[in-house]
């Protein structure tokens, strides 16, 4: 058993019980909370999210790792808040997703490490409330210069500090193996880094590959939307089952990229997700756990997924 830290304090790993490896509570954009707060319905949200969280609690929910970065509107104080009311250990996260500050751009990894160390050493916002985990970003088109300035900050921010890393990308062009090879590169322990957003796709042997080089996979979109190039939530738990039969139940984690309160996408994609997703945080209870026992997953294996894997991952297991 560790102590790691969540918003309301440290957390003993003992403690996170059923665990969301990648959610959300707020989704903005940087500084609108600060500069024109009427923009947000931050009680609404509040308000909505306790209410969520209860119920999912009620239906066995304990912990959510919430990775809203900064340029993601982060707000420490209503995760507070709604772990607080909801009883849900929430775990926050330092680092920058896809919407890198220009200011980054042609900064140093080593100016930008120490940002994130602080973060997790003395607290965020002089809030006192401590980053868990580190999120990074890379989407369509692979890593950028100015992605890989974060991936290396975030390395050496991960390697000071312990703290494990939860990667944002796009799976049907194989980013996560960009994002590894950098991680490697900086000497980083892959059994510290998680590459989320890997449901996006079915290539079996992309999945295995990053798997092979030791790295957790987040299968963290559901109900997730089906395209073209990405699968309905039926064939992301039908991966998902196939990962465990090839000797990984052990090494994956399962979450929705749930948001209470989103404003950086259309309103046509909000109430597709409101279609698809009417049961919220509980649609992986109430949906993929079923389908995959359906599909031969033991009890033993929900266990894993659900509890011991976030419990390991976090320990440095």
């Amino acid at each position: 058993m560790a102590q790691i830290s969540s918003v309301l304090g440290p957390l003993d790993t003992a403690d996170l019980g059923f665990t969301l490896s990648h959610e959300h509570v707020m989704v903005s954009s940087a500084g609108i909370q600060q500069v024109f707060p009427e923009f947000l319905d931050r009680a609404g949200t509040i308000e909505r999210a306790v209410e969520e969280l209860t119920t999912a609690r009620g239906e066995g929910l304990r912990t959510i790792v919430d990775v809203t970065t900064i340029d993601l509107g982060r707000d420490v104080r209503l995760l507070e808040q709604v772990s607080r009311e909801s009883g849900v250990n929430i775990i926050c996260a330092t680092g920058t997703w896809r919407d890198i500050p220009r200011v980054f751009h042609t900064a140093s990894p080593d100016h930008i490490a120490p940002l994130y160390i602080r973060e997790i050493d003395e607290g965020i916002e002089g809030t006192g409330i401590r980053a868990g985990i580190i999120k990074v970003a890379k989407d369509r088109g692979g890593v950028t210069p100015e992605g890989e300035i974060i991936l290396r900050a975030a390395a050496r921010a991960q390697k000071a500090t312990g703290v494990p890393i939860s990667t944002h990308t796009w799976a049907p062009e194989r980013v996560g193996e960009q994002q590894v090879r950098i991680f490697e590169d900086e000497g980083v322990d892959l059994n510290r880094v998680y590459v989320g957003h890997s449901n996006d796709t079915t290539d079996i042997d992309y999945l295995t590959g990053l798997l092979a080089k030791g790295v957790w996979i987040g299968l963290d979109r559901y109900p997730g939307r089906q395209t073209s190039e990405t699968p309905d939530w039926v064939g992301r738990t039908e991966t998902a089952k196939k990962l465990i039969d090839a000797g990984y139940g052990d090494r994956i984690m399962l979450g929705h990229d749930r948001s209470v309160t989103i404003m950086i996408t259309s309103r046509q994609l909000l109430d597709d997700r409101r279609r698809h997703n009417p049961d919220g945080y509980l649609f992986i209870t109430r949906n993929v756990i079923p389908k995959l026992k359906e599909l031969g997953a033991t009890d033993d294996d929900i266990q894993n997924i659900f509890v011991n894997n976030p419990r390991n991952f976090f320990e440095g297991r």
